[in-house]
């Protein structure tokens, strides 16, 4: 058997393939966390290999789906079929065991199997349950086919909440969630990596970027869940401790307390202790300093990353390196200068 995931997938086919004592083969992209790729092997038991190719789900797929015909092999997908629908649509089963008069369930949506299975079920057995999918932001492709009428591949996705990151859903989910979705929003990034701090800060729960979806839009749900009942499915805790410091990052910019900019400090004497005394407010950090070109006789730029203590201070941050009349650049609003020099 072969199949091809962005992990939680390959973990469920990897303990099936040691369960029932065959040979299985797992594509993974190559970006996909160590800690994924080891709890995959650790629930095959040496019965399957990895193979990590790809810079996306959709790149892995490609290559899983021609080993499986190279081979003559079976392909198990990890949405797009009626069959793992109906498995994934077992978790609605066991929602509506323990609670009753459900108002809202809260869904990650990535290929679209999970929300299909659940939504068709509360749809039969819950018909007043709102359904309301989450995707990333970075990754739009079931709300860009809805848009559309029909699944599309998207040119280019933001692959970090790597669970849900798809460039297209599949045919057969498209039109069930077409069906079963009442609302479909988005989720910027940097608000999954806030969320994912918060629930391991104050609640000593552990969640990956996918997983964290469901709980990072319910602000933006606030006034339509209040006094409801509300169920959010958290699927999954694959979440690689090499990556917090990336998540603490983008957390701290969507928050709007770090920021980045490029200085031209004059070369004098004096210039950068003036504008630490002058410029930053007590409370103000700076996390990241570097000259970019220190051969200019006359201006020295620098790569300058500060990190405020409330978003509010970011106003009296810039209010200040004007008045004291600093040459800078603001680089968290130009994306391109943002990813060369950051």
């Amino acid at each position: 058997m072969v199949c091809a995931s962005a992990g939680n997938h390959a973990q469920g086919f990897a303990w099936s393939c040691k369960k029932l004592n065959i040979k299985g083969m797992v594509f993974m992209p190559s970006i996909t966390p160590r800690q994924k790729v080891n709890q995959t092997k650790m629930f095959g038991e040496g019965k399957i290999d990895i193979v990590l190719t790809g810079d996306t789900y959709d790149d892995c797929a490609i290559a899983a789906k021609q080993f499986t015909e190279a081979h003559d092999m079976t392909l198990i997908p990890p949405f797009d079929d009626y069959m793992i629908i109906e498995g994934q649509g077992t978790v609605g089963v066991e929602i509506l065991e323990e609670l009753s008069h459900i108002d809202f369930v809260f869904i990650p949506v990535g290929g679209g199997g999970l929300c299909s299975g659940v939504g068709s079920y509360f749809k039969t057995f819950s018909p007043q349950t709102r359904i309301i999918g989450l995707e990333p932001e970075g990754a739009p492709s079931m709300l860009e086919a809805l848009k559309a009428g029909h699944p599309v591949t998207l040119d280019h996705i933001d692959r970090f909440v790597d669970g849900a990151a798809v460039k297209r859903v599949g045919d057969i989910t498209f039109k069930i969630c077409q069906e079963v979705l009442n609302d479909m929003h988005l989720v910027p990034e940097g608000k999954v990596c806030t969320t994912i701090l918060k629930l391991y800060n104050e609640d000593a729960i552990v969640v990956e970027p996918a997983g964290a979806l469901s709980i990072a839009a319910l602000d933006d749900y606030a006034e339509q869940i209040k006094g409801k009942t509300v169920v959010c499915l958290v699927t999954g805790s694959n979440n690689d401790i090499d990556r917090m410091p990336e998540i603490k990052e983008r957390s701290l910019q969507y928050e709007g307390l770090k920021h980045y900019f490029l200085i031209r400090f004059a070369q004098r004497p004096g210039a950068l202790r003036e504008f630490v005394t002058n410029v930053l407010g007590p409370q103000d950090d700076i996390t990241r300093f570097e000259y970019m070109q220190k051969t200019n006789k006359e201006f020295g730029p620098a790569l300058v990353g500060i990190e405020l203590q409330s978003r509010g201070d970011y106003d009296r941050l810039l209010k200040n390196m004007n008045s004291f009349h600093i040459d800078f650049s603001e680089l968290n609003k130009d994306d391109k200068l943002f990813g060369y020099l950051v």
